[in-house]
């Protein structure tokens, strides 16, 4: 029997099995040479505004995280209720079915989390579920 040719793992995850940061290691240089650019593609002038669009881009977004991906969905659903004026029209308008929607999204992910938010995120989905739900039993008359 041949020789086999065996593989190598090589475990590139940013974190180890505790959590912690692991400390950055220097990535493996190819063999190939880097390809010479065609002649049209080094006649191409740098756009100079992607870095100032990219930093204004960075400056106006919050962190994400499952705090800010909660109040994004009930943003939406507030949205819905006509809490904000389109931003074309200028005009606030009612969706209840969406609002609706929307907050049963956020109970199949208060459902399909239980067990794994903190006692902030868990006190957080829970009350902006509650918000939702009194605002949307008020909207309908029910």
């Amino acid at each position: 029997m041949e020789d086999e040719k065996g593989f190598i793992i090589k475990d590139r995850r940013r974190f180890d099995d505790s959590g912690e940061a692991r400390a950055e290691t220097p990535r493996e240089e190819t063999a190939a040479e880097p390809q010479e650019l065609k002649p049209e593609a080094k006649a191409a002038e740098p756009r100079t505004d992607e870095p100032k669009q990219q930093a204004q881009a960075e400056a106006t977004f919050p962190e994400l995280n499952f705090a800010a991906f909660v109040f994004s969905l009930g943003t939406a659903a507030m949205y819905h209720f006509g809490g904000f004026p389109d931003p074309v029209t200028k005009k606030a308008e009612r969706n209840l079915e969406a609002a609706k929607q929307t907050i049963d999204i956020l109970g199949i992910l208060k459902d399909k989390t239980k067990g794994n938010l903190s006692d902030d995120e868990e006190r957080l989905l829970e009350s902006l579920l509650y918000e939702l739900r009194m605002r949307y039993v008020r909207e309908t008359g029910k």
